[in-house]
């Protein structure tokens, strides 16, 4: 339950207490101290469904804490956050198990001659983790008085159907059993009235997309996902040494690309130093991968293996890991009301990653979410007393910002590599912003009975992952996923491309039962969202479970 009546209306909702969410709070607080402002998130604690690389642009995370605090750089929270920044930034291309070529020169000379491929580069940006980054804001924002409530789970937004104006949302039941019937303890969902709501669930966002489609707001191209998978591994002193605290790489080729022979997916590694003698490790693949027998956990393990890689890795002991889905279709996926082309609609503004402003050219999207977060903020205090322009403002505002440029100039990156494949594809990708929008189908689609070429033999420990992400939620509860039609898993996925969900699943919440489809481990979910964006034939639907369920990323 909330905790008192009063918060049942607010001035401002925040659905999501994530960087975007954060930062609009933080920088709201700034603007107009007066108004009532609450973030509601479903994760248990701050952090806790927080996952990224993360690497963070420094320009973006100060114009939020200068705002937040004067003398933020004195402050020893502050400098544990930000304390690694990127001195030597690693392009590296895998070929094969064994070489590894270095390509970073390509890319410091794209830089050089104005090729988009250029931004590709991380030099002086912060190595961070996004769960603590995330905990430090919320501090931040319960300080200036925003309230901020945890185990807070949204499953839909209230919509006024003469305005069209949002009026707040509905929270999840709770207390209820497998079978849908309400418990001792059950609690019909609240309702939360607001007069501006802002969005900021993240990648694909359960109330972001049911308000995407209830409001009739249209994406120009198809949202394009990637899904990552990651590892936070424990090593020795000696092995830290070797990568050090200012080096990042990231790899291209191997597992995921092989020219020629296959397999072509779209993606590639990473190797961060995390401190405390920690480096994180994680593959980030297309979700527009071909391959029916493909778990994107098989393309970490590749990953970790490689001759380049292993010396940094071996022996050490995975600590955390987790999944989370990226969206990347870039400027022309970001969901726009037609007549008007705003970002949302009336009331409703969507910041961050729930509207898609990941700069593919960077690879980054974190410093988009903070600005996002903050241009809302100026647009609700200057709407305050006219909620329906709220959109519109926010929109000019963005539109006019740092961010919608750096979307405009990576537009149709993604949708190169979709429709011409990485061969072609990525040097096509360097005049991407000067050819015409090609046409991409959704991820989905892209499933064919093709197998992949590195599958190996050995099953991933998937309940060992979900067991290190902390994953946990209440038993006897519904199943927050749902198969649409179960007959189309039997009658037409399995004899074709034998359940994929099963195997791509990171953690393991799909089986066959009794010769049926089934989310039979609902409580290993990581809320990474991949088999709604993957499953072949469109079949799988994610719905919010009760609030503090999920994973509870400490380091992420």
């Amino acid at each position: 339950m909330l905790p008192d009546q009063a918060y049942h209306k607010t001035s401002v909702l925040v659905v999501g207490a994530g960087p975007a969410g954060l930062a609009c709070a933080i920088a709201l607080r700034r603007a107009r101290p007066e108004i009532d402002l609450c973030v509601i998130d479903k994760a248990r604690d701050a952090g806790h469904h927080n996952l990224s690389g993360a690497l963070l642009e420094p320009q973006a995370i100060h114009r939020l804490l200068d705002l937040a605090k004067a003398d933020w750089q004195e402050t020893e929270e502050a400098r544990a956050l930000l304390a690694r920044s990127v001195h030597r930034d690693d392009l590296v291309l895998l070929l094969g198990r064994r070489l590894a070529l270095r390509v970073t020169p390509a890319i410091t000379l794209a830089r050089k001659v104005g090729l988009g491929i250029g931004a590709l580069t991380h030099r002086g940006n912060y190595i961070v983790s996004i769960a603590k980054l995330t905990k430090f804001l919320a501090e931040l924002a319960k300080k200036l008085g925003a309230e901020v409530l945890h185990g807070f789970a949204a499953s839909d937004i209230l919509l006024d159907q003469r305005s069209g104006l949002a009026t707040g949302v509905k929270l999840v039941d709770q207390g209820l059993d497998k079978e849908g019937r309400p418990q001792p303890n059950y609690l019909a969902g609240e309702l939360v009235e607001a007069k501006i709501v802002v969005l900021a669930e993240g990648c694909d966002g359960l109330v972001t997309e049911r308000f995407i489609e209830a409001a009739n707001l249209r994406r120009r191209t198809t949202q394009l996902y990637s899904v990552g998978v990651k590892e936070l591994i424990s090593v020795t002193p000696e092995q830290y040494a070797k990568l050090g605290d200012h080096r990042v790489v990231h790899t291209l080729g191997y597992p995921l690309w092989t020219p020629v022979l296959g397999p072509g997916m779209f993606g590639g590694g990473i190797i961060y130093p995390f401190g405390d003698n920690c480096i994180a490790v994680g593959a980030i693949v297309g979700a527009d991968w071909k391959y029916c027998d493909f778990n994107p956990q098989d393309a970490l393990t590749h990953v970790k293996n490689h001759a380049f890689v292993r010396p940094f890795l071996e022996g050490g002991k995975v600590v955390e890991a987790g999944a989370k889905m990226i969206p990347e279709g870039g400027f022309h996926a970001i969901p726009r009301e037609p007549q008007t082309n705003t970002i949302g609609k009336g009331n409703v503004i969507i910041v961050g990653d729930s509207a898609g402003l990941v700069n593919m050219l960077k690879i980054e999207g974190l410093h988009n979410a903070i600005d996002s977060g903050i241009i809302a903020a100026g647009a609700i205090a200057a709407a305050l007393e006219a909620p329906e322009t709220a959109a519109a403002t926010y929109t000019n505002l963005l539109d006019q910002s740092p961010v919608m440029r750096e979307m405009r100039a990576a537009r149709n990156f993604r949708q190169v590599i979709a429709r011409c494949g990485n061969l072609v594809g990525i040097p096509l990708s360097t005049i991407a912003g000067l050819l015409p929008l090609p046409r991409a189908e959704p991820d989905y689609k892209a499933m064919t009975r093709r197998r992949y070429r590195y599958r190996g033999n050995r099953e991933f420990d998937k309940a060992t992952f979900a067991g290190v992400a902390h994953t946990e939620h209440r038993e006897e509860q519904p199943a927050h996923l749902r198969i649409v039609d179960p007959a189309v898993c039997t009658a037409r996925c399995e004899s074709v491309l034998g359940m994929p969900c099963i195997t791509f699943c990171p953690a393991g919440v799909y089986e066959k039962i009794q010769g049926f489809l089934a989310p039979a481990n609902p409580s290993n979910c990581l809320h990474c969202k991949t088999c709604q964006r993957k499953c072949p034939f469109d079949n799988i639907r994610w719905t919010a479970p009760e609030g503090g369920g999920g994973p509870r990323y400490q380091t992420m």
